[in-house]
């Protein structure tokens, strides 16, 4: 682990939160107008990107541990610490949560009580980041408990017409299954201090404690109850359609780019580490489930005639695709699953963006309700184009390199699996096309031939999710150097453990399957 003198992931989580705070106590005053509170939110968030931006800048491409480690004294006496630290595969989440809130807040504002949306975005911002940095367990699950209430209060808040259900429905669901994670962290710590005599809830200290077969297996359970959950993976999703819908613009972002992410993250981070045996036991369970949902989400999304739902199921089936990756064990899945986090978030974050832009243009999102708009609309097609062209996977856009890692990776140790996961490939294709010829194509008829392109600022506002989809297509080298060494540690630690290995073409990491995608995507 590598400490840093300047207390960055201190910093990134206490910036929004004191923001939260600020905008909430400005807004009570009565002079204060809802344009400033819109720009203090703005400004505190471009500032959280500026920390973030500037600690990935100084993290260490040659190491796979833990980087700019802040270790401080909180609730010593019950064995609580204020434990930070970030390697290879959160460091990027972060820059994704980073990166999206500032959109989010310039792009999908909303109309009513402003103050109250700024506030519960910039908390749930702060939440979100310390869940992606916190390794201490008990202070992980405070974060990752707090996603819960301002995620409840934007969608029935701000939501549509199903607002209130969606909401309990989410709160319901996700609550439910950290109370078997809360149960899971407590015995492991139980189960540490048996053994050692000290009580922590460290994550590099708990990866050390001994379980049995049977309890290992049980907690691995209770984790990934709550983790599958909050991902969605197949059958825990059924909560998600109904959020992902019925959220405001901006909450259907988050939920889907960033949230969902904790669930898939909280596997790699914390099931692989802590128990390994019962991951690669329970590896065909779950890589079944995976598949079941990558078909599944994606023969859904083919019967959908809303936008928003059609958007939910597809990620899903993406979703499916990351646990595809985590469970092949190997270099090449699990740096293909992390990437996904990464691309899927920043595509998903584009098309709810320009959907939400389309129902402010025609009050709907129903499919059977849109067509031609590329004749009004040329910009706004064309960015769409981009966004769906890279949740296909198209090569030269980033979609394709995860997508290629996933299923290679994945071909090495379960290739029947693998090949029963690309008929979602083929499926995104059809569902994802077929959108959009219903919506930008066919003549256009009168009520949608008066909507209007995108402006100059929602431009500006998209332009950094393209160029990212685009950049990361060409050359996703920078961002795979420093997934690498984190994942190729997690790998060994479970082969260590377990006593099993990769197949040798995958034991020099993820440089030849990174070259050859690299290969496919420029020819």
């Amino acid at each position: 682990m590598t400490h840093a003198g300047f207390p960055y992931l201190t910093v990134l989580i206490l910036l929004p939160a004191g923001g939260a705070l600020a905008v909430a106590l400005l807004g009570a005053v009565p002079s204060v107008r809802r344009v400033a509170l819109e720009w203090i939110g703005i400004a505190v968030v471009l500032a959280t990107l500026g920390v973030a931006i500037g600690m990935a800048a100084q993290f260490s491409t040659g190491t796979g541990g833990f980087q700019f480690v802040s270790d401080q004294p909180w609730a010593t006496g019950v064995g609580v610490r204020w434990f930070l630290g970030v390697d290879g595969i959160s460091l990027f989440l972060v820059l994704l949560a980073a990166l999206l809130f500032p959109i989010v807040l310039a792009g999908a504002r909303t109309r009513s009580d402003a103050r109250s949306f700024v506030a519960w975005m910039l908390l749930l911002e702060s939440a979100c980041i310390g869940s992606f940095v916190s390794i201490d367990l008990i202070l992980f699950f405070f974060f990752f408990e707090l996603t819960l209430v301002p995620s409840y209060f934007i969608i029935s808040g701000w939501g549509y017409a199903r607002r209130a259900y969606a909401a309990v429905k989410f709160f319901v669901y996700t609550f439910f299954g950290s109370a078997f994670l809360l149960v899971g962290i407590l015995v492991v710590a139980l189960l540490h201090q048996h053994q050692t005599g000290v009580l922590t809830f460290s994550l590099p200290a708990l990866e050390h404690t001994h379980v049995s077969s049977a309890t290992g297996i049980l907690l691995f359970l209770g984790f990934t109850a709550a983790f599958a959950i909050k991902a969605p993976l197949f059958p825990l999703h059924t909560w998600s359609p109904d959020a992902y819908a019925e959220a405001p613009t901006g909450g259907s972002m988050v939920l889907s780019a960033v949230l969902a992410k904790l669930g898939t993250y909280g596997i790699l981070q914390f099931d692989l580490r802590l128990f390994p045996q019962a991951s690669v036991d329970l590896a065909p369970l779950m890589l079944t489930l995976a598949v079941i949902g990558i078909l599944y989400g994606a023969i859904v999304a083919c019967a959908q005639r809303d936008m928003k739902r059609l958007v939910a199921y597809s990620s899903l089936a993406q979703m499916g695709f990351v646990a595809l990756g985590i469970f092949a064990f190997t270099s090449q899945g699990l740096t293909g699953g992390v990437l996904l986090m990464f691309n899927h978030g920043v595509v998903t974050a584009a098309l709810f963006l320009l959907i939400g832009w389309i129902y402010d243009r025609r009050q709907t999102w129903q499919v059977n309700e849109l067509r031609g708009l590329q004749a009004p609309a040329p910009v706004l097609a064309a960015t769409f184009t981009v966004a769906m062209l890279a949740s296909i996977g198209l090569p030269g856009l980033n979609g394709f390199v995860s997508e290629f890692l996933v299923l290679s990776g994945s071909f090495l140790t379960h290739r029947w699996w693998a090949v029963v996961a690309t008929a979602g490939v083929v499926l995104a294709a059809l569902y994802l096309l077929w959108a959009y010829q219903q919506v930008f194509h066919g003549k256009v008829d009168l009520a949608n031939a008066q909507t209007r392109d995108l402006s100059w600022t929602e431009r500006i506002v998209i332009a950094p999710l393209i160029v990212v989809i685009v950049f990361l297509g060409i050359y996703p080298q920078p961002v795979l150097d420093r997934i690498a060494p984190t994942v190729n540690q997690l790998v060994a630690h479970v082969e260590a453990t377990t006593h099993t290995h990769q197949p040798a073409v995958a034991t020099g990491g993820t440089a030849g399957a990174v070259a050859a995608a690299r290969g496919t995507a420029h020819r």
